[in-house]
C-alpha cells in the first residue's frame, strides 16, 4: 500500500507545472518572511517546548520508575540478666525495585512515541499556523481589491459629476440630474470609506498575527490557474502530508505500546535488598538479602484491559480522522476547480456589463438617454467587477490553500531542516 502512494505522488509531481512550486508567488508574501513568521509563531514555539518536554519524559521512561532505597534504623536494646544491661544497636539496608526483561524496551518504546508524537505535532502547528496566514493574507486582499473597485467607483461619479455640472450651467442639463449625481457621488463615497476601514482592519490584524510578514504597497492581479492533475491524486497527496492524520496515527501507535506495557505489569516487579546491622553493642554483626514481590491482583488485569480498550479507540480515532481528511481533501479540491470556472463566469459578466454601462454613458453624452439609466447601468457594471474581484481572489485562495495541503506551497517539512531535529 505504502508502494502504491509512492507511485502515486511521483506520478502527481510529473504531471503537475513547474509553477506548482513557486519560489515567490506574486500575490503571496515572500516566502523567506513567511518561514520565518511560521517558525516564529507562539503555536509553533510551544510546540518546541512539548518536543523538549516528550524528550525529557523519554529520558524518565528509559531510566525507568524504581530508584534505590536507603534505610537507617537506630535502636537502644535494655536486657536486665546481662551484666551490662543496654545496647546500642544501628542497621542500615539498601534496596530496589528492578524492571522484568521486557519492559524496559516497552518504556523506551513509549519515550521514542511520545517523541514522535510530539514533533508530528509541531509539524501541525506549522501547517496550521500557514493556513492562518493565508487565510488573514486573502481577507486583506479581497478588503484591498474592494478599496480599489470603490475608488475607481467614485472617480467616475466625480468626473461624471463635473462633466454635469458645467452643463447645467451651460443650460444643457436639468438641475435634477445633477443632484442624481451628486447623491450617487455621496453614497460611493461612503461605501470608499466603509471599505477603507476595513482594509485597515484587516490589514492590523495580519500585522499583529504575523509581524515577520510586511504588507506591500501594491499586489498584482494574477488570474487563477487551472488545476493540474487528477482528483484521486490530489487526494492521496494530501492525505499523505496531513499532520492531523499522521498525530492521530502516531497516537495510536502509542496507544498499542501502552496496552503493551500494561500486560507486561500484570507480572511485577520484585524487589531486591540488602541490610547490615550491628547489634549487642557489636557482640553481633549480622548482614542480610531481601527479597519481596508483590502479588497481582485484579487491578492489574483492569489496568490491562482499560489500556486495550484505549487502544482500541485510537484506532476508532484514527480511522475516523483518515475518512474526514479524504472528505476535506475531495471537498477542498473541488471548491479549487469550481472557484476558477465560478471567476471566468463572473469576469465575462463584468465584461459585458462595462461595455453596456460605457455605451449607456455615451448615449447620455450625446442626449439619448437619461442620466440614472447611466448611473443604474454604472452601478451594474461596477457591482459585476466587484463580484469579479471578488471571485478571482476566492479562487487563488482555494488554488493556494490546495497547494499548502499538498505540501506544494512553503517549505513545511522538519526534515529538510536538520537544525529543527535538535527538538
Amino acid at each position: 500500500m505504502k508502494s502504491l502512494a509512492t507511485l502515486s505522488i511521483a506520478l502527481l509531481s510529473a504531471v503537475l507545472p513547474a509553477s506548482a512550486l513557486p519560489a515567490t508567488a506574486p500575490d503571496l508574501p515572500p516566502d523567506a518572511q513567511v518561514i520565518a513568521a511560521l517558525r516564529s509563531s507562539p503555536a509553533v514555539s510551544a510546540a518546541d517546548e512539548h518536543i523538549d518536554a516528550q524528550q525529557a519524559r523519554a529520558r524518565r521512561l528509559g531510566a525507568g520508575p524504581y530508584e534505590w532505597t536507603l534505610g537507617l534504623g537506630e535502636q537502644s536494646r535494655r536486657v536486665r540478666t546481662a551484666p551490662e544491661g543496654r545496647y546500642t544497636e544501628w542497621d542500615v539496608g539498601l534496596e530496589r525495585t528492578v524492571r522484568l526483561p521486557g519492559k524496559r524496551d516497552l518504556d523506551q518504546q513509549l519515550g521514542a512515541a511520545g517523541i514522535a508524537t510530539a514533533r508530528v505535532g509541531r509539524g501541525d502547528a506549522v501547517h496550521e499556523t500557514g493556513r492562518n496566514l493565508l487565510a488573514m493574507w486573502f481577507d486583506w486582499l479581497r478588503e484591498e481589491a474592494a478599496v480599489v473597485e470603490w475608488r475607481h467607483q467614485r472617480d467616475n461619479l466625480s468626473r461624471q459629476a463635473q462633466v454635469l455640472g458645467r452643463r447645467v450651467e451651460l443650460g444643457d442639463a436639468p438641475r435634477l440630474e445633477r443632484l442624481q449625481a451628486d447623491a450617487a457621488l455621496a453614497q460611493v463615497t461612503a461605501q470608499l470609506s466603509q471599505a477603507e476601514g476595513r482594509a485597515r482592519v484587516a490589514a492590523e490584524r495580519l500585522r499583529r498575527q504575523h509581524p515577520l510578514v510586511v504588507l506591500p504597497v501594491t499586489v498584482p492581479e494574477v488570474p487563477p490557474e487551472a488545476i493540474e492533475g487528477q482528483a484521486e491524486d490530489w487526494i492521496l497527496a494530501i492525505v499523505q502530508h496531513n499532520h492531523e492524520l499522521a498525530v492521530a496515527r502516531a497516537e495510536s501507535a502509542r496507544a498499542r505500546i501502552n496496552a503493551s506495557r500494561s500486560d507486561a505489569e500484570r507480572l511485577p516487579d520484585p524487589s531486591f535488598g540488602i541490610r547490615l546491622s550491628r547489634e549487642r553493642s557489636g557482640e553481633e554483626r549480622l548482614l542480610g538479602v531481601s527479597l519481596s514481590l508483590p502479588l497481582p491482583g485484579e487491578g492489574r488485569r483492569a489496568d490491562s484491559d482499560a489500556a486495550l480498550a484505549e487502544a482500541r479507540a485510537s484506532a476508532h480515532r484514527e480511522a475516523g480522522v483518515q475518512r474526514r481528511v479524504e472528505a476535506e481533501a475531495a471537498a477542498l479540491f473541488r471548491q479549487a476547480v469550481a472557484a476558477r470556472s465560478g471567476w471566468l463566469g463572473q469576469r465575462l459578466a463584468a465584461d459585458a456589463l462595462a461595455r453596456s454601462a460605457d455605451l449607456t454613458e455615451r448615449a447620455w453624452q450625446l442626449g439619448e438617454g437619461r442620466l440614472a439609466e447611466t448611473l443604474a447601468a454604472r452601478r451594474l457594471a461596477h457591482e459585476a467587477h466587484l463580484a469579479a474581484q471578488m471571485a478571482r481572489l476566492e479562487a487563488r485562495e482555494r488554488y493556494w490553500r490546495l497547494m499548502l495541503d499538498a505540501h506544494r506551497l512553503w517549505d513545511l517539512d522538519d526534515e529538510n531542516h536538520p537544525e529543527q531535529q535538535s527538538h
